[in-house]
C-alpha cells in the first residue's frame, strides 16, 4: 500500500513537465554540445574526470 500517492506524485510532475513551457536557452546548450566554456570558466571537460584510477580495480577481475 501507498504506491498510488508516490504514482500520483509522478503523474503530476510527468504532466507539468509535459504541458508547461519552460525557456530554453540555447546557447547555453550550444556550447555545453561543443565543448566550450561553461560560465564558471572550467571547460566542459572539466567537470567529468573518467579516470582510470578508480580505487576498486583491484578487487574487479
Amino acid at each position: 500500500m501507498g504506491r498510488g500517492r508516490a504514482k500520483a506524485k509522478q503523474t503530476k510532475v510527468a504532466r507539468e513537465l509535459k504541458y508547461s513551457s519552460h525557456h530554453t536557452d540555447f546557447d547555453a546548450l550550444q556550447r555545453e554540445l561543443s565543448g566550450g566554456q561553461s560560465e564558471d570558466g572550467h571547460e566542459s571537460s572539466d567537470q567529468f574526470d573518467d579516470s582510470s584510477d578508480d580505487e576498486y580495480d583491484d578487487y574487479r577481475r
